[in-house]
């Protein structure tokens, strides 16, 4: 896995099929910590393939086992978090200590390419945000972005406020507020 990843510059473009040969799954410890303090999200079509997995309606599925989530103004789905008391954080509803993930072939993309013992684990994760969290059209995700870039945040090459909105002017007017949407 180590020579592969050698040879591949994860970008925004990345195609996910390059994506998923990376993501190799794995029940080591520093892989399964974010089932035991998170979740991650659904992109289009998988809470649809997580219903029929299950046999239950979408709308039970949502309404029993999923919870909203925002981030940079998209809003997406994941799988309900078991929270302690007090802490913003806890297991996935749908993970167990013995059997590990109970929905392993319907897992959400960013659950399958989540790698916390790789390297590379990080720029998985940047690549999953810049194609499912990021919305170049929307004014307000892209302000945020830039707020996290400010921040601190990272990003991957293709990823830069200039390269989502190559329009310089367009870009000055929605990080000075003149374009709201």
């Amino acid at each position: 896995m180590e020579k592969r990843w050698k040879k591949i510059k994860l970008t925004k473009k990345t195609p996910l099929n390059e994506v998923l040969k990376l993501a190799h799954p794995c029940k080591c410890e520093a892989c399964t910590v974010g089932c035991k303090h998170g979740s991650g999200v659904f992109v289009d079509g998988e809470i649809e393939k997580l219903a029929e997995f299950m046999n239950i309606d979408e709308e039970v599925l949502k309404k029993e086992f999923l919870e909203e989530v925002e981030k940079f103004n998209t809003k997406k789905f994941r799988p309900r978090i078991n929270r302690k008391e007090g802490k913003p954080y806890g297991k996935c509803i749908f993970f167990d200590e013995k059997l590990g993930c109970k929905i392993h072939e319907a897992k959400p993309l960013e659950c399958k390419i989540a790698m916390g013992c790789e390297d590379y684990g990080e720029e998985l994760i940047l690549w999953f945000m810049l194609n499912h969290f990021i919305n170049k059209d929307d004014a307000e995700s892209i302000r945020q972005f830039a707020s996290y870039l400010k921040t601190g945040g990272k990003t991957l090459d293709g990823g830069k406020l200039e390269e989502l909105v190559p329009d310089k002017e367009k870009l000055r007017k929605i990080l000075s507020l003149e374009i709201m949407k």
